[in-house]
């Protein structure tokens, strides 16, 4: 009698079930086994699943292109004083004109770029500052750490705003004199928070293996300890950007930040606050702009903390 072709089902088996042994792998799914991954592929895939924080970062690179490639498309002079002062919006003059006469997106687009420019240097400038005396402190210690945590905790005392508007009047209002001036006030954040990060890596097997190996420090730090830092230093350097724009602002919305002929949004708000009920549009286009600007860099920052963190499992928008 014939033996029956059909595969023997096994009772304990569930239907539509791979059977014992067999690699369950979910499609499309980040650990799929089958692939090979890289870690920066996931951190960009976590990334993207953040929707508020891809959002944020669309609206942050629309800012960027306003005022770096606005001068393409908008080829009034910032410095053209022909027309009135205070001219409605028109085809002429989309924003109108300010006192002066200058059209006002033109100052816009300026101001922005400007703008930009300062979060960029101080974030970066810093970070640089913050991660190189955190990281020696931490891995160094004795000595060496309680100089540099001393020092940070008396720069953090000290009035930054204040000081740094000082700073600002006793030697020029160029924009990169604002930049570096702030720089040097916004990187002890970021260097205690380096500090704590080394003092916990510096007790892990591969750094060990890396001493007993003979590396010098210098090595240790840039080849060992900082890449192992890159999530904190990349979320805490996105935050530093938002922080700057705001700081800036402040500086130059009480005439003692970016002087002219250089311009920012901060000064753009304090020549024209006045005209808040008459004028309103000179008073709310830049305002707009330093609102968006940090809370984009804020929800990046947040997309980035989910993405980086190993331990996040799921997205929370």
């Amino acid at each position: 009698m014939p033996s029956d072709p059909s595969p023997v089902l096994n009772p304990l088996q569930p239907t539509g079930l791979p059977a014992a042994g067999s690699p369950t792998v979910a499609k499309g799914s980040e650990f799929d086994a089958t692939k090979a991954r890289k870690q920066s592929t996931l951190i960009l895939r976590r990334f993207f699943r953040h929707r508020l924080a891809v959002a944020a970062l669309v609206v942050f690179l629309l800012i960027c292109a306003f005022g770096f490639l606005g001068p393409l498309f908008w080829t009034v002079s910032v410095e053209d004083t022909r027309s009135r002062g205070y001219l409605p919006p028109s085809g002429a003059h989309p924003l109108g004109t300010i006192q002066t006469g200058k059209d006002m997106l033109a100052q816009l687009i300026v101001g922005t770029r400007l703008s930009v420019q300062i979060a960029l240097v101080v974030a970066l400038g810093s970070t640089l500052v913050g991660v190189v005396l955190g990281a020696l402190a931490g891995y160094l210690r004795g000595a060496v750490d309680s100089v540099i945590s001393r020092f940070t905790d008396l720069m953090l005392i000290i009035p930054q705003i204040a000081v740094a508007a000082i700073l600002v009047r006793a030697l020029s209002g160029s924009w990169y004199t604002v930049a570096f001036i702030l720089a040097a006030f916004a990187w002890m954040t970021i260097a205690r928070i380096t500090r704590g990060e080394t003092l916990s890596l510096a007790q892990r097997e591969f750094i060990e293996a890396a001493r007993a190996a003979g590396a010098k420090t210098r090595w240790i730090i840039f080849r060992h300890l900082v890449p192992n830092m890159v999530g904190t230093i990349t979320v805490n350097t996105t935050l530093a950007v938002a922080t700057a724009v705001l700081s800036e602002a402040a500086l130059s919305f009480i005439g003692l930040g970016v002087q002219s002929p250089d311009t920012s949004l901060g000064l753009i708000i304090n020549e024209n606050y006045s005209q808040i009920t008459n004028r309103p549009w000179l008073f709310w286009g830049p305002f707009v702009i330093i609102v968006l600007l940090s809370l984009a860099v804020n929800f990046i920052g947040d997309g980035l903390r989910d993405a980086f963190d190993p331990r996040q499992t799921k997205v929370r928008a």
